[in-house]
């Protein structure tokens, strides 16, 4: 939604990260964490030093989109980065009351200068460009860049990148999302620029855009729920390392290595595989761009 968001699919132990989501046919490395916690470091309510004592405070965007929230309730614990949310928190050892939701857009979160949260989860691509201004959590999902569309769309059929150079497409503000169209696709019509998915969509239903750029469960998402006549073009090449979502902290967060610890435990336990067969559609039903 660069995504806010580039593909993957692992081999042995790091499945349990892609397991049934956007990832692809590739050799790649396991996921690697960003931070770790010092052995020593004592991780639970007491020790770690939260905006409340003893509450956690976590970010997100307002709407929250699905499948990564439902219902635009980021606290009812549905859709795959609520849960993992909650599923931190509780490796922390906050229980569910004690976590508190904050509305933060996805520039303000990834700005330089103190947080209004203690976590932010919110589809943030780890890029060393924002590892500048914020501290990233160990990857807790592996994400694909996918074109979407509507049926009556000339770009409905588009089999290539080739095939979309002369597109105007379009993306959400600052995500991964818009990069992909200008680094990968780069077409010859400057990519549209909108401040959020919502308005995005609105101008593929209007025809102001041929398609636009999105990760590859809010294309599920998207095209099956939303749009009329929804069309999925295809999913992006890989360039690269894959592209990674993190939980965002403050630059230099007492708190990082051990959120990071606790994503950790997740991937090595399985625990993030379930949740992403729980929330998140198979990419099976994607085309691969050539």
């Amino acid at each position: 939604m660069l995504s806010r968001h580039t593909p993957v699919a692992l081999g042995g132990a790091a499945l349990l990260l892609a397991a049934v989501t956007a990832c692809s046919p590739v050799d790649e490395k396991e996921p690697t964490s960003t931070s770790s916690a010092a052995p020593a470091q004592t991780c639970d309510p007491a020790s770690l030093k939260t905006l409340a004592a003893g509450k956690l405070t976590i970010g997100t965007d307002n709407p929250a989109y699905e499948p990564w929230f439902s219902e635009n309730k980021p606290d009812n614990g549905k859709g795959y980065e609520s849960a993992v949310a909650y599923q931190v928190a509780e490796r922390l050892g906050y229980q569910k009351s004690d976590v508190v939701w904050t509305q933060v857009t996805f520039n303000n979160a990834i700005a330089p200068g103190p947080k209004a949260f203690d976590i932010d989860v919110n589809q943030f691509s780890i890029t060393d460009e924002r590892r500048a201004a914020v501290d990233f959590s160990s990857p807790y999902y592996l994400v694909r860049q996918t074109v979407i569309t509507t049926k009556k769309s000339k770009i409905a059929g588009a089999k290539s990148l080739a095939d979309l150079k002369d597109a105007k497409l379009g993306a959400q503000v600052g995500t991964t999302s818009y990069q992909a169209i200008t680094d990968l696709i780069k077409p010859t019509t400057d990519p549209a620029v909108f401040n959020n998915n919502d308005d995005a969509k609105k101008a593929l239903e209007n025809g102001t855009v041929d398609g636009i750029v999105v990760d590859l469960p809010t294309a599920f998402y998207m095209t099956a729920a939303e749009l009329e006549d929804g069309v999925i073009v295809g999913q992006l090449p890989q360039v690269g390392v894959p592209e990674q979502f993190g939980i965002v902290l403050d630059k230099g967060s007492p708190l990082t290595g051990c959120v990071s610890r606790a994503v950790d435990q997740l991937r090595q336990d399985g625990t993030l595989a379930v949740l992403e067969k729980t929330w998140l559609a198979d990419s099976a039903g994607a085309p691969e761009l050539q």
